[in-house]
């Protein structure tokens, strides 16, 4: 049980970037914390953190290590959950990565139904566009679009038949008029989004006699995909959005579809874990009520 705590301190001093909250965390003196870790870096004849009196961070064994670490507790949380004979009880915690847009609007209150089933349960969410590193940030598991770069990646399919949206607000529609055509977009004030630095302008559409690719051009520029959402809500311009992002207000009418006879970019939904033995019943069980409940979406307008 010692070498357990040990193993708990450690992660969730890495989480935490704090001995000291750790330590609070598990009812640890300062003393009986500093003395965890230097038990496990004897054990392990590796430095796990480099410290400083302002920092701490990991050490690139300790970066290796973490991940195995969390792979272990899991196991030993999964192994105690069957031990206690009530398989519909899951219990332990799960950490998320989520999109702005799509965590707020939808994958939250998600999240509160399926805590709602499973109360032994706790969740820790980081809302973000920026794309997460499932290996070195204390995050279980991510919900990201489009086909994954890293092969080595576990992604699980939620919604392979998402794409994005060409849409606008009927305010904007009335001062700017309707793109009958990819191309007219180059005179209509588009919404960009930026992600990882790389500023997304090339917007490209299917059509019946092939693709179609627009540079576009425009007066707002975001990181957040929130921000280029209520942009386009508030009528600034024309926005290519993920349809689970729009749904909602399309169905309501702030926004409007447009160019109906070109099928937007594909934006599968996938939930992206960096290991198979990290899919514990918990995560299954979130899978498996995510899929259900994106099968309840409309699908989105246009060419089928």
């Amino acid at each position: 049980m010692k070498a357990l705590m040990e193993l708990e301190f450690f992660v969730r001093a890495a989480d935490s970037g704090s001995f000291s909250a750790a330590a609070r965390s598990l009812d640890l003196s300062p003393a009986a914390a500093s003395a965890a870790i230097k038990r496990l870096e004897t054990e392990l004849q590796v430095r796990l953190f480099v410290r400083s009196t302002r920092s701490l961070r990991l050490t690139p064994d300790g970066e290796r290590f973490l991940q195995h670490c969390r792979v272990a507790l899991q196991a030993l949380a999964d192994g105690e959950q069957a031990l206690r004979g009530d398989g519909s009880a899951l219990r332990g915690s799960l950490q998320l990565s989520l999109p702005s847009d799509l965590g707020r609007h939808t994958v939250l209150p998600w999240l509160d139904a399926f805590l709602a089933r499973h109360p032994a349960l706790r969740l820790r969410v980081q809302l973000s566009d920026r794309v997460a590193d499932v290996y070195r940030e204390p995050v279980d598991l991510a919900l990201r679009y489009g086909a994954t770069a890293d092969s080595a990646l576990i992604a699980l399919p939620l919604l392979p038949q998402n794409r994005r949206v060409l849409c606008a607000a009927p305010a904007y529609l009335a001062r700017a008029g309707r793109p009958v055509q990819p191309q007219d977009l180059r005179r209509h004030n588009c919404l960009r989004f930026l992600l990882s630095d790389e500023l997304h302008a090339r917007w490209r559409f299917h059509g019946a006699h092939g693709d179609s690719v627009v540079t576009v051009d425009g007066d707002r520029i975001s990181d957040d995909g929130e921000a280029v959402r209520r942009w386009a809500v508030a009528g600034h311009g024309v926005a290519y959005k993920s349809w689970l992002d729009i749904y909602a207000d399309v169905q309501d009418g702030r926004l409007e579809p447009l160019l109906p006879q070109w099928r937007g970019e594909s934006a599968p939904l996938n939930l992206i874990c960096a290991d198979r033995r990290l899919l514990s019943p918990a995560v299954q069980a979130l899978r498996e009520f995510l899929v259900a409940r994106c099968a309840e979406l409309p699908p989105p307008p246009g060419v089928e």
